[in-house]
Formats: C-alpha cells, structure tokens, sequence
C-alpha cells in the first residue's frame, strides 16, 4: 500500500505542478472544474444518491461554478460562507458521534455545495491574482507539508489517538508534526518573499491556519465516510483512494488560505 502510495505520489506531484505553473488560466479552469467535479462524483456516493440525483449534482454543481465566474462579488460571499461553513464542520467533527444526525442525505448534499464550490473559486481566484503562482504554490505545499509532516511525526512519535471516533488512525503528535512543518513553511516563503518582520509573522500565523483547516478536511470527510460505511471515497488513485481523498484537504485550506490573504 505505501509502494503504492508513493508512486501514485510521484506520478500526481508533477502534473499538478505542471498545471499549475504552464496551464494558461483559461485551461486551468477548465482542468480543475474537472477534478472538483470528479469530486461531487465521490460526494454523490457519499450521499447514496441514484443514478438521477447523482446526474443532478453534477449539473448543479458545475452550473454554481459558471454562475460564480459570471458574477465575481457571488463568489467573494461564497468563499467567506466557505470559512463560516467550516467552523461549523469543526464542531461537528469535534462532537462526533453526537452530531451524527446533522450528517444525514439532506445535509450531506448541501455539505457537497459548501465544500467543493467555494474551493475551486478560491484556488482560481488565488491563481489569477498579484503572486498568485507563488501563493497557490504555498497553498499546495501547505496542505502537502500537513499531510506529510504528520505522517512523519504520527508514524515515529504518535502514541495518543486525535479523534479517534472520526479516525483511528491520526494521533495529536502527528497533528503537531503537521502543524510544525506548516509554520517552517510559512518561514520559508517570508524568507523568499523578503517580507518585513511584521508581515512575515501574520503569514506563519495563516500558515498554521491553513494547516488546521487542512487537517479539518480530511477529518470531515473521514467523518462522513465512517457514516457511509467505505473505506475510501472511490479507487481511481492507487494506494490513495478516490480524487475526494486527495483533495479533501484542499478543500478547507483553499478558502482559508484566500480569505486570510485578503485580510493581512
């Protein structure tokens, strides 16, 4: 499974770089309205919608995406409900089982909307604005960084389960791990971008952030899996799952990131 991970790994890392860095902004919309939408796929799964209401989503969710490219205010709301959204989905990780049935197919629908739509706005607005190579790419090494650092940390220190109702398998030695490896990198980008003291603390501080929310993601989606029953979202990825696990993360680091960029 770790082989496998690993390669799947190395084979995903250079194309999302690629896109990122040669992709005009036209095909890079286009490009990650598919990956969001192969997304809402997962989602309708975990919802146990049918065939039709699947069908459904997916027309929904792509008609909100054009909607909000056509109106830019529409979708600057979006991603600060995106924000609030996510504090609310930070209690109903932290109090589960007991919110199990604010998770019910109604609900999970909605979650679907919340969670994908803002996201894929977030990323192509960070994309298209002042640096915002540079801050997309600190966004990606940010939820990468998280992921790895507490895998580093969970697998050589872990000792005392995190949530473990939500997921047994992440411990608070790995969160700190992931947590740590999020603020080094928020330094590194100070350091690159020559910021002065001042601006280069609030971007650790939204580096820290931006790892927390990532962290949150995935625990969301591990939330909603464990009530669905799967292990995985789908098996389009070798060793990582479905397209939702890989992008869970991203998903809440996305509009924090943005909204945090905008307020410092």
């Amino acid at each position: 499974m770790l082989k496998q991970r690993i390669l799947t790994a190395l084979v995903l890392a250079p194309i999302a770089l690629l896109a990122l860095f040669v992709l005009p902004q036209t095909w890079f919309i286009w490009v990650l309205a598919a990956v969001f939408i192969y997304g809402g796929l997962e989602w309708a799964n975990l919802c146990r919608l049918s065939v039709p209401g699947t069908a459904l989503l997916l027309a929904a969710l792509g008609g909100l995406m054009w909607g909000l490219l056509a109106v830019p205010e529409l979708a600057q709301l979006a991603v600060w409900l995106a924000v609030a959204f996510w504090c609310f989905a930070l209690l109903l990780v932290l109090a589960y089982p007991r919110t199990a049935s604010w998770s019910g197919m109604p609900q999970r629908v909605l979650f679907g909307f919340l969670v994908l739509v803002p996201a894929w706005y977030a990323m192509l607005d960070l994309r298209a604005g002042e640096s915002g190579l540079t801050m997309l790419l600190m966004l990606l090494m940010l939820v990468w960084g998280a992921d790895v650092g507490a895998y580093a940390a969970g697998k050589s220190m872990g000792r005392n389960k995190l949530l473990p109702a939500v997921s047994p398998g992440k411990t608070r030695e790995g969160l700190w791990g992931g947590l740590l490896t999020c603020v080094l990198i928020g330094i590194g980008f100070s350091v690159w971008l020559e910021l002065p003291l001042s601006s280069g603390i609030k971007l650790c501080v939204l580096a820290l952030l931006t790892g927390l929310a990532s962290v949150l993601g995935d625990l969301l989606e591990s939330m909603l899996k464990r009530e669905r029953g799967i292990k995985d979202s789908g098996r389009l990825l070798p060793g990582h799952g479905g397209v939702l696990d890989r992008i869970d993360s991203l998903t809440a680091a996305a509009p924090v990131f943005a909204v945090g960029l905008t307020l410092i």
